[in-house]
């Protein structure tokens, strides 16, 4: 059976061939689906992992006006955090409303005759600011430890404050002026990566914000991680900030990187599947057309077979055998087709093509189940002739 079903594949090749395209692509379509979506799915979880799945904030809410309860977080509870387990990097902000959009002049002498007042945020900060913003100092240096203990009238601009100001170098000690009083600046601060609004703002030390502009109150905290290490930091950060009253801050961590590369396949493969799907139908439909065609072209070889001897289970075996075989071929080859592509793919992208063994290797075993569903009815159809009919019919 199985060689006559070869034979009666091979004695039309070109129709064959034709058939076995939609099963082809159906197979294809299928690998490449699921093997592209769980590539990109690994590359952007791989990019997310880079920065944003190491970002944790925590957000501390703004006190009453005219309340006298202690703050929440104080500047020295950065310390505490930068203890923790887990933690690369931490440094606490100040800002608020009042000091969003402060009139800030520069010194006259650096750029003369040039607009030098322009509206920028002032924002205190404690010293770990430029590692907690990924950032670096383009231009001179930022406040230490030291100048927060002597309260020292310095200033960090963000490189986008500073362009607007016309400052470029810290050499002669140039000064920005706001609110009647001046600040030497010591430095700019450029390559944000988190908190992107800071390079057009003036930053302060804590201490003197909190004795020249009245910023006494910590609004956000921003602590890198390790990789891995964001949920448990995430939980320990408020209790290390303010033990006993944590629950009044808000936590801002992402999600579990196995959820989000789940929910980015799932998404990608969900959008794609459909496709793949109609192909197979369509390459099943296909299967069932030609085997139909078939058995109506060889209703004499049918008619002789069943007067040799040929039970109707015999006759409808070799057309579901034919169209199985059919199947398998566009399964195998859909499937190599389908590995080429992602791995092409991955390779155009330079990224790392991702495979499941499982799907490549049952992909062939799908095609083969398409095309046996695809003949269940032509070979029924050929197993209920009679002979004498066959016979009769013109071949």
């Amino acid at each position: 059976m199985w060689s006559e079903s070869l034979a009666g594949v091979l004695a039309r090749p070109v129709r064959s061939a034709l058939t076995t395209l939609g099963t082809v692509l159906g197979i294809g379509t299928l690998v490449i689906t699921i093997g592209v979506a769980s590539t990109a799915a690994n590359q952007i979880v791989g990019r997310f992992d880079a920065l944003t799945a190491t970002s944790v904030t925590v957000v501390v809410p703004t006190p009453r006006p005219g309340s006298l309860d202690p703050a929440l977080v104080r500047w020295s509870g950065i310390n505490a955090v930068e203890r923790l387990a887990g933690v690369e990097s931490a440094a606490a902000l100040s800002d608020s409303e009042e000091t969003a959009n402060v009139q800030v002049r520069a010194n006259d002498v650096i750029a003369p005759g040039a607009l030098t007042e322009q509206t920028l945020a002032v924002v205190a900060a404690t010293p770990g600011l430029p590692e907690a913003v990924h950032g670096t100092m383009a231009v001179g240096r930022f406040f230490d430890t030291g100048d927060v203990a002597r309260h020292d009238r310095v200033a960090v601009l963000g490189d986008q404050a500073a362009r607007l100001l016309g400052i470029n170098d810290v050499q002669s000690a140039p000064a920005v002026f706001f609110q009647g009083q001046s600040f030497t600046v010591i430095g700019v601060l450029s390559g944000f990566r988190r908190e992107q609004r800071l390079s057009a703002s003036v930053i302060l030390p804590p201490t003197t914000a909190a004795d020249r502009m009245g910023m006494d109150n910590v609004s956000r905290v921003l602590i890198n991680t390790s990789l891995g290490a964001t949920q448990q930091v995430a939980r320990q950060a408020p209790i290390a900030l303010s033990p006993g009253q944590e629950d009044a801050l808000t936590v801002v961590a992402p999600p579990d990187l196995a959820r989000a590369r789940k929910g980015v396949e799932g998404d990608v493969n969900g959008l794609f599947l459909v496709l793949g799907l109609v192909s197979l139908v369509v390459g099943a439909i296909g299967i069932a057309n030609v085997t139909l065609v078939t058995v109506m072209e060889r209703t004499g070889e049918i008619g002789l077979r069943r007067a040799l001897g040929a039970s109707r289970r015999q006759v409808a075996g070799q057309f579901l055998a034919e169209s199985t075989l059919i199947g398998l071929l566009g399964g195998i080859v859909g499937a190599a087709l389908g590995v080429v592509v992602v791995v092409c793919v991955a390779a155009a992208k330079q990224w790392t093509p991702v495979l499941d063994l499982s799907i490549v290797l049952g992909a062939p075993l799908a095609g083969a189940l398409v095309g046996l569903l695809a003949g269940l009815y032509p070979s029924l159809r050929a197993a209920r002739m009679e002979p004498v009919d066959a016979l009769r019919a013109p071949s």
